[in-house]
Protein backbone atom coordinates (compact mmCIF):
# COMPACT_ATOMS: atom_id res chain seq x y z
CA UNK A 1 0.00 0.00 0.00
CA UNK A 2 3.04 2.50 0.71
CA UNK A 3 4.46 1.69 -2.59
CA UNK A 4 1.05 2.11 -4.33
CA UNK A 5 0.42 5.20 -2.12
CA UNK A 6 3.98 6.61 -3.86
CA UNK A 7 3.38 5.77 -7.15
CA UNK A 8 -0.30 7.85 -6.53
CA UNK A 9 1.84 11.07 -4.90
CA UNK A 10 4.94 11.04 -7.65
CA UNK A 11 2.61 10.34 -10.47
CA UNK A 12 -0.78 11.88 -10.12
CA UNK A 13 -1.77 12.34 -13.77
CA UNK A 14 -1.02 8.77 -14.33
CA UNK A 15 -2.58 7.14 -11.13
CA UNK A 16 -5.64 6.36 -9.59
CA UNK A 17 -5.68 3.94 -6.33
CA UNK A 18 -8.95 2.37 -5.09
CA UNK A 19 -10.17 -0.70 -3.43
CA UNK A 20 -12.27 -3.22 -5.90
CA UNK A 21 -13.46 -4.82 -2.35
CA UNK A 22 -12.41 -6.43 1.14
CA UNK A 23 -10.72 -9.97 1.80
CA UNK A 24 -12.85 -11.96 4.49
CA UNK A 25 -10.60 -10.21 7.14
CA UNK A 26 -11.46 -6.96 6.05
CA UNK A 27 -8.08 -6.05 4.61
CA UNK A 28 -8.79 -3.77 1.56
CA UNK A 29 -8.22 -5.19 -1.71
CA UNK A 30 -6.18 -2.33 -3.99
CA UNK A 31 -6.18 -1.88 -7.58
CA UNK A 32 -3.91 0.41 -9.44
CA UNK A 33 -5.61 1.96 -12.27
CA UNK A 34 -2.29 3.11 -14.98
CA UNK A 35 -3.05 5.60 -18.05
CA UNK A 36 -2.62 9.16 -19.29
CA UNK A 37 -5.40 11.04 -17.51
CA UNK A 38 -4.97 14.29 -19.98
CA UNK A 39 -5.13 11.94 -22.92
CA UNK A 40 -8.53 11.96 -24.61
CA UNK A 41 -8.05 9.20 -26.88
CA UNK A 42 -10.26 6.29 -27.59
CA UNK A 43 -8.73 3.56 -24.74
CA UNK A 44 -9.18 -0.36 -24.68
CA UNK A 45 -8.83 -1.93 -20.88
CA UNK A 46 -6.93 -4.38 -19.67
CA UNK A 47 -6.37 -6.13 -15.86
CA UNK A 48 -3.50 -8.27 -14.50
CA UNK A 49 -3.53 -9.47 -11.17
CA UNK A 50 -1.43 -11.67 -8.72
CA UNK A 51 -1.47 -13.59 -5.58
CA UNK A 52 -4.80 -14.99 -6.30
CA UNK A 53 -2.82 -17.81 -4.44
CA UNK A 54 -1.21 -16.02 -1.38
CA UNK A 55 1.82 -18.30 -1.00
CA UNK A 56 2.97 -17.11 -4.42
CA UNK A 57 4.19 -14.10 -4.40
CA UNK A 58 6.14 -12.94 -7.19
CA UNK A 59 2.65 -13.05 -8.95
CA UNK A 60 2.16 -9.84 -6.83
CA UNK A 61 5.66 -8.64 -7.64
CA UNK A 62 5.41 -9.02 -11.32
CA UNK A 63 2.03 -6.61 -10.71
CA UNK A 64 4.19 -3.75 -9.00
CA UNK A 65 6.82 -4.31 -11.33
CA UNK A 66 4.95 -3.57 -14.25
CA UNK A 67 3.33 -0.95 -12.78
CA UNK A 68 7.03 1.09 -11.57
CA UNK A 69 8.16 0.35 -15.99
CA UNK A 70 5.74 1.93 -16.92
CA UNK A 71 5.29 5.08 -14.57
CA UNK A 72 9.42 5.80 -14.98
CA UNK A 73 9.32 5.40 -18.70
CA UNK A 74 6.42 7.71 -19.21
CA UNK A 75 7.23 10.59 -21.56
CA UNK A 76 11.10 8.90 -21.94
CA UNK A 77 10.06 6.01 -24.28
CA UNK A 78 7.81 6.15 -27.21
CA UNK A 79 6.24 2.67 -26.87
CA UNK A 80 5.17 3.55 -23.17
CA UNK A 81 3.77 6.90 -23.40
CA UNK A 82 2.15 5.41 -26.78
CA UNK A 83 0.92 2.99 -24.37
CA UNK A 84 -1.03 5.22 -21.31
CA UNK A 85 -2.27 7.21 -23.84
CA UNK A 86 -4.38 4.60 -25.28
CA UNK A 87 -5.10 1.93 -23.01
CA UNK A 88 -6.38 2.04 -19.45
CA UNK A 89 -4.34 -0.36 -17.26
CA UNK A 90 -5.63 -2.13 -14.50
CA UNK A 91 -3.46 -3.73 -11.67
CA UNK A 92 -4.32 -6.00 -8.74
CA UNK A 93 -1.40 -7.00 -6.95
CA UNK A 94 -2.55 -9.00 -4.53
CA UNK A 95 -6.14 -10.14 -4.43
CA UNK A 96 -5.82 -12.22 -1.22
CA UNK A 97 -3.76 -10.39 0.92
CA UNK A 98 -5.00 -12.60 4.14
CA UNK A 99 -3.27 -15.19 2.59
CA UNK A 100 0.03 -13.18 1.53
CA UNK A 101 0.51 -12.05 5.25
CA UNK A 102 -0.23 -15.88 6.39
CA UNK A 103 1.84 -17.23 3.44
CA UNK A 104 -0.76 -19.70 2.25
CA UNK A 105 -2.54 -20.57 -0.96
CA UNK A 106 -5.80 -20.09 0.46
CA UNK A 107 -7.97 -17.33 2.17
CA UNK A 108 -8.81 -16.71 5.94
CA UNK A 109 -11.74 -19.11 5.06
CA UNK A 110 -9.51 -22.42 3.95
CA UNK A 111 -10.87 -21.29 0.92
CA UNK A 112 -9.00 -21.84 -2.94
CA UNK A 113 -10.11 -18.52 -4.12
CA UNK A 114 -8.94 -19.87 -8.05
CA UNK A 115 -11.40 -22.42 -7.59
CA UNK A 116 -14.40 -20.36 -6.19
CA UNK A 117 -15.56 -19.16 -9.55
CA UNK A 118 -18.70 -19.85 -11.36
CA UNK A 119 -17.47 -22.35 -14.31
CA UNK A 120 -17.49 -25.93 -13.96
CA UNK A 121 -17.85 -25.44 -9.88
CA UNK A 122 -16.70 -27.91 -7.77
CA UNK A 123 -16.56 -30.58 -10.48
CA UNK A 124 -14.36 -33.93 -8.77
CA UNK A 125 -11.51 -34.52 -10.90
CA UNK A 126 -8.93 -37.13 -10.29
CA UNK A 127 -6.27 -34.41 -11.12
CA UNK A 128 -3.80 -31.92 -9.29
CA UNK A 129 -6.81 -29.68 -10.18
CA UNK A 130 -9.43 -31.51 -7.77
CA UNK A 131 -11.66 -30.20 -5.20
CA UNK A 132 -14.21 -30.07 -2.53
CA UNK A 133 -17.12 -28.13 -1.77
CA UNK A 134 -17.31 -26.88 1.77
CA UNK A 135 -16.40 -23.50 2.89
CA UNK A 136 -15.29 -22.69 6.73
CA UNK A 137 -17.10 -25.94 8.65
CA UNK A 138 -19.36 -25.04 10.56
CA UNK A 139 -18.39 -21.24 10.50
CA UNK A 140 -15.22 -21.79 12.53
CA UNK A 141 -13.28 -25.27 11.34
CA UNK A 142 -11.05 -23.98 8.23
CA UNK A 143 -10.35 -27.25 6.29
CA UNK A 144 -7.80 -26.22 2.93
CA UNK A 145 -6.95 -28.90 1.52
CA UNK A 146 -7.13 -33.23 1.74
CA UNK A 147 -4.15 -34.67 0.59
CA UNK A 148 -4.78 -38.45 -0.46
CA UNK A 149 -1.45 -40.61 -0.22
CA UNK A 150 0.38 -42.06 -2.46
CA UNK A 151 1.40 -39.05 -5.19
CA UNK A 152 1.60 -35.88 -3.11
CA UNK A 153 0.44 -32.68 -4.41
CA UNK A 154 -0.83 -34.44 -7.49
CA UNK A 155 -3.43 -36.16 -5.37
CA UNK A 156 -4.19 -32.99 -3.31
CA UNK A 157 -7.84 -31.56 -3.00
CA UNK A 158 -8.49 -28.25 -2.28
CA UNK A 159 -11.29 -26.60 -1.02
CA UNK A 160 -13.50 -24.56 -3.54
CA UNK A 161 -15.73 -22.85 -0.77
CA UNK A 162 -19.59 -23.96 -0.86
CA UNK A 163 -21.09 -21.90 -3.75
CA UNK A 164 -19.73 -20.04 -6.89
CA UNK A 165 -18.82 -16.92 -5.54
CA UNK A 166 -18.51 -17.67 -1.84
CA UNK A 167 -15.95 -15.61 -1.00
CA UNK A 168 -15.93 -11.94 -0.43
CA UNK A 169 -12.38 -12.07 -2.70
CA UNK A 170 -13.96 -13.59 -6.23
CA UNK A 171 -16.95 -11.32 -5.54
CA UNK A 172 -14.71 -8.24 -5.75
CA UNK A 173 -12.66 -9.71 -8.74
CA UNK A 174 -15.99 -10.20 -10.66
CA UNK A 175 -17.82 -7.25 -9.56
CA UNK A 176 -14.68 -5.59 -11.03
CA UNK A 177 -14.58 -7.39 -14.30
CA UNK A 178 -18.35 -6.39 -14.71
CA UNK A 179 -17.33 -2.65 -15.12
CA UNK A 180 -14.80 -3.58 -17.05
CA UNK A 181 -16.78 -4.68 -19.66
CA UNK A 182 -17.82 -1.47 -20.34
CA UNK A 183 -14.49 -0.03 -20.90
CA UNK A 184 -13.39 -1.78 -23.57
CA UNK A 185 -12.22 -4.56 -21.81
CA UNK A 186 -9.17 -6.38 -23.94
CA UNK A 187 -7.20 -9.45 -21.73
CA UNK A 188 -7.00 -10.72 -18.69
CA UNK A 189 -3.89 -12.03 -16.80
CA UNK A 190 -4.02 -14.29 -13.76
CA UNK A 191 -0.20 -13.85 -12.39
CA UNK A 192 0.82 -17.34 -10.19
CA UNK A 193 3.90 -19.42 -9.34
CA UNK A 194 5.81 -21.54 -10.35
CA UNK A 195 5.22 -23.91 -13.47
CA UNK A 196 7.34 -21.81 -15.44
CA UNK A 197 4.55 -21.16 -18.32
CA UNK A 198 1.74 -18.77 -19.93
CA UNK A 199 -2.04 -20.98 -20.35
CA UNK A 200 -4.40 -20.38 -22.57
CA UNK A 201 -8.29 -21.46 -22.38
CA UNK A 202 -9.55 -23.98 -21.36
CA UNK A 203 -8.56 -25.55 -17.95
CA UNK A 204 -11.65 -27.95 -18.14
CA UNK A 205 -12.06 -31.66 -18.92
CA UNK A 206 -15.48 -30.19 -20.67
CA UNK A 207 -15.61 -27.05 -21.93
CA UNK A 208 -18.94 -24.97 -21.92
CA UNK A 209 -18.73 -24.55 -25.45
CA UNK A 210 -15.48 -24.49 -28.37
CA UNK A 211 -13.78 -21.43 -29.24
CA UNK A 212 -14.34 -19.83 -32.57
CA UNK A 213 -11.74 -20.75 -35.27
CA UNK A 214 -10.42 -16.70 -35.12
CA UNK A 215 -9.75 -17.20 -31.21
CA UNK A 216 -8.25 -21.02 -31.45
CA UNK A 217 -5.84 -19.00 -34.48
CA UNK A 218 -5.49 -15.88 -31.86
CA UNK A 219 -4.38 -18.08 -28.77
CA UNK A 220 -1.93 -19.94 -30.87
CA UNK A 221 -0.21 -16.95 -32.21
CA UNK A 222 0.13 -16.13 -29.05
CA UNK A 223 1.74 -19.24 -28.05
CA UNK A 224 4.15 -19.61 -30.61
CA UNK A 225 5.42 -15.90 -29.72
CA UNK A 226 5.52 -17.10 -26.14
CA UNK A 227 8.04 -20.20 -27.46
CA UNK A 228 9.78 -17.78 -29.99
CA UNK A 229 10.37 -14.53 -27.52
CA UNK A 230 10.57 -15.88 -23.78
CA UNK A 231 11.75 -19.00 -21.79
CA UNK A 232 7.95 -19.83 -20.80
CA UNK A 233 6.53 -23.01 -21.94
CA UNK A 234 3.25 -22.08 -24.16
CA UNK A 235 0.82 -24.31 -23.11
CA UNK A 236 -2.72 -25.11 -24.66
CA UNK A 237 -3.20 -28.15 -22.87
CA UNK A 238 -2.59 -28.21 -18.48
CA UNK A 239 0.18 -30.07 -17.77
CA UNK A 240 2.14 -30.44 -14.47
CA UNK A 241 5.30 -32.51 -14.27
CA UNK A 242 3.99 -33.87 -18.02
CA UNK A 243 1.07 -35.30 -16.62
CA UNK A 244 -2.19 -33.62 -18.18
CA UNK A 245 -4.76 -32.33 -15.20
CA UNK A 246 -7.60 -30.62 -15.13
CA UNK A 247 -9.25 -27.84 -12.39
CA UNK A 248 -12.11 -26.26 -12.44
CA UNK A 249 -13.54 -22.84 -11.24
CA UNK A 250 -10.55 -20.99 -12.34
CA UNK A 251 -10.32 -17.10 -12.69
CA UNK A 252 -8.98 -17.29 -16.08
CA UNK A 253 -11.71 -19.75 -17.61
CA UNK A 254 -14.86 -17.69 -16.13
CA UNK A 255 -13.43 -14.71 -17.90
CA UNK A 256 -13.33 -16.48 -21.15
CA UNK A 257 -16.54 -17.53 -21.16
CA UNK A 258 -18.37 -14.91 -19.48
CA UNK A 259 -16.61 -11.75 -21.85
CA UNK A 260 -14.95 -13.61 -24.68
CA UNK A 261 -11.58 -11.68 -24.16
CA UNK A 262 -8.09 -13.01 -24.24
CA UNK A 263 -7.58 -14.58 -20.60
CA UNK A 264 -4.31 -16.01 -19.71
CA UNK A 265 -2.58 -17.69 -16.75
CA UNK A 266 0.92 -16.55 -16.36
CA UNK A 267 3.04 -19.17 -14.16
CA UNK A 268 6.28 -16.97 -12.78
CA UNK A 269 9.77 -19.04 -12.02
CA UNK A 270 10.34 -22.47 -12.52
CA UNK A 271 8.87 -25.40 -10.83
CA UNK A 272 11.90 -25.63 -8.46
CA UNK A 273 9.93 -22.62 -6.08
CA UNK A 274 6.76 -24.29 -6.20
CA UNK A 275 5.50 -23.49 -3.11
CA UNK A 276 4.17 -26.64 -2.43
CA UNK A 277 6.24 -28.85 -4.56
CA UNK A 278 9.68 -27.35 -5.44
CA UNK A 279 11.78 -25.73 -2.55
CA UNK A 280 9.56 -22.20 -2.45
CA UNK A 281 11.90 -20.26 -2.00
CA UNK A 282 11.72 -16.44 -3.38
CA UNK A 283 15.26 -15.57 -5.19
CA UNK A 284 16.88 -14.07 -8.20
CA UNK A 285 13.66 -11.31 -7.88
CA UNK A 286 14.96 -9.06 -10.51
CA UNK A 287 15.71 -11.68 -12.96
CA UNK A 288 12.27 -13.36 -12.51
CA UNK A 289 10.38 -9.59 -12.60
CA UNK A 290 12.88 -8.87 -15.96
CA UNK A 291 11.63 -12.75 -17.25
CA UNK A 292 8.23 -11.51 -16.99
CA UNK A 293 8.58 -7.87 -18.96
CA UNK A 294 8.84 -9.21 -22.95
CA UNK A 295 4.84 -11.23 -22.61
CA UNK A 296 3.58 -7.87 -20.60
CA UNK A 297 4.99 -5.59 -22.70
CA UNK A 298 4.14 -7.99 -25.98
CA UNK A 299 0.02 -7.79 -24.57
CA UNK A 300 -0.25 -4.41 -24.40
CA UNK A 301 1.34 -3.43 -27.58
CA UNK A 302 -1.14 -5.11 -29.21
CA UNK A 303 -4.18 -4.15 -26.72
CA UNK A 304 -6.45 -2.96 -29.44
CA UNK A 305 -5.66 -6.00 -31.95
CA UNK A 306 -6.49 -8.11 -28.64
CA UNK A 307 -9.61 -6.77 -28.11
CA UNK A 308 -10.67 -7.25 -31.61
CA UNK A 309 -9.38 -10.27 -31.94
CA UNK A 310 -6.88 -9.49 -34.83
CA UNK A 311 -3.33 -10.95 -35.20
CA UNK A 312 -1.33 -9.80 -31.99
CA UNK A 313 1.50 -9.15 -34.66
CA UNK A 314 3.06 -5.58 -33.15
CA UNK A 315 6.25 -6.47 -31.61
CA UNK A 316 7.59 -4.78 -28.20
CA UNK A 317 10.85 -2.69 -27.85
CA UNK A 318 12.34 -3.58 -25.05
CA UNK A 319 15.49 -2.46 -22.65
CA UNK A 320 18.34 -3.72 -23.31
CA UNK A 321 19.12 -6.85 -21.03
CA UNK A 322 15.41 -7.98 -21.51
CA UNK A 323 14.54 -10.64 -21.67
CA UNK A 324 17.66 -12.35 -19.29
CA UNK A 325 19.83 -15.17 -20.09
CA UNK A 326 18.21 -17.82 -18.20
CA UNK A 327 19.62 -19.16 -14.64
Amino acid sequence: MKMLNNFNDKYPDLVKVFSIGKSVLGKDIWCIRITNEKSNEEKSSCLIDGCIHGSEWEGGEACLYLSEYLLINFDANKTITHILNSSEIYIIPLVNPDGRQENVRWNDNGVDINRNFDIAFGRLLPKRGAVFRLGKLFGFIKIPYIDFPGQGYWNLYTNCGRHPFSEPESQALRDFMKELKNKDFSFYVNCHTATHSINMPWALFKPPFEMTEKETNLFHYVLNWVEKSTEYEPVSIPTYNGKIYYSSGLAQDWVFKEFHIVSIIFEILSTDYEPLMGEGKHDHLVHWMQTTLPFFMYLLVNIDNLRQWSTPDIQPSLPEGVPPEPL
